[in-house]
C-alpha cells in the first residue's frame, strides 16, 4: 500500500481530534491514501461533528468505489485511443496501397 499523503495524514488527524480511536483512524487513512480520496472524507466529514464509526467506513467504500470507477474510466479511454489509432494508421495503409 502507497505511504500516506499530506492530506491523508491531515484526515488522520481530525479523526484523531474527534475522538475516533487510533487503530481506526489509521485503517481509514490507510485506504485513503491519496490527497484525492483523503479530501474527499474530509469534506464528508465537514458536514457531522460527530459519526459512527460505522458511517465512516461506508463513505470510505463509497470514495474507493468511485475512485476505482474513474480510474477504469481513464484506462477504457486510453484503450480506445489506441484502438483508434490503429485503425486510423490501418485505413491509410490500405489508401495508400489503393
Amino acid at each position: 500500500m502507497k505511504p500516506k499523503s499530506r492530506t491523508s495524514l491531515a484526515l488522520y488527524d481530525m479523526l484523531l481530534d474527534r475522538g475516533y480511536q487510533e487503530r481506526f483512524c489509521d485503517l481509514v487513512t490507510r485506504n485513503l491514501n491519496t490527497d484525492f480520496t483523503a479530501q474527499r472524507m474530509i469534506f464528508y466529514l465537514s458536514h457531522y461533528s460527530m459519526l459512527p464509526e460505522e458511517e465512516i467506513v461506508d463513505e470510505m467504500l463509497s470514495i474507493l468505489s468511485d475512485r476505482n470507477r474513474i480510474m477504469q474510466k481513464k484506462q477504457l479511454e486510453h484503450s480506445n485511443e489506441v484502438y483508434n489509432e490503429y485503425l486510423n494508421r490501418k485505413k491509410y495503409e490500405a489508401d495508400d496501397h489503393e
